[in-house]
């Protein structure tokens, strides 16, 4: 389904991410960005670089959390692939055409693999997509949400 493709992509920013938070503070050096980028097969240039960080807050000297790189990633990811070819990416995959998951399956899926996410960087990507109270992530909603937090502008 489609969240699990956005399971999968995490998984992959989460372990890059991983190999150069050096002292396992959840943390990676603003300078290094452009290389943890170039490491998951975006191609942004230093300026687009700057220019995230500088949306962000964030200086050369500075710092960045996973979830401040998630959205960092995914404004890029949008700006060398559209929203619409993503959500048509994801279509595809989502065969059964529930378009949800359970918020339960999608932990597990992102706490349990590779590199686990925690449960606090869970907690906020569900805050931000809105679970219903039956317990279900709209898959367009979950990907919203990761993209969301990059557009804040």
């Amino acid at each position: 389904s489609t969240c699990f493709i956005l399971a999968q992509q995490i998984h992959a920013f989460k372990e890059c991410f991983s190999l150069y938070d050096r002292q396992r503070k959840g943390r990676i050096e603003a300078q290094e960005l452009i290389i943890v980028m170039r490491c998951l097969g975006s191609n942004p240039t230093p300026s687009e670089v700057q220019r995230h960080l500088l949306s962000h807050g964030i200086d050369r000297g500075g710092e960045l959390d996973f979830s401040t790189f998630l959205s960092i990633m995914h404004r890029q990811l949008q700006q060398e692939a559209p929203e619409e070819e993503i959500l048509e990416a994801m279509r595809m995959a989502d065969k059964e055409q529930k378009g949800f998951i359970l918020a339960s399956e999608l932990r597990a899926k992102l706490t349990g693999l590779g590199e686990k996410l925690t449960d606090k960087e869970v907690d906020e990507l569900l805050k931000e997509a809105g679970v219903g109270a039956d317990g279900r992530v709209n898959c367009e909603q979950f990907a919203k949400a990761v993209t969301r937090s990059s557009a804040k502008r």
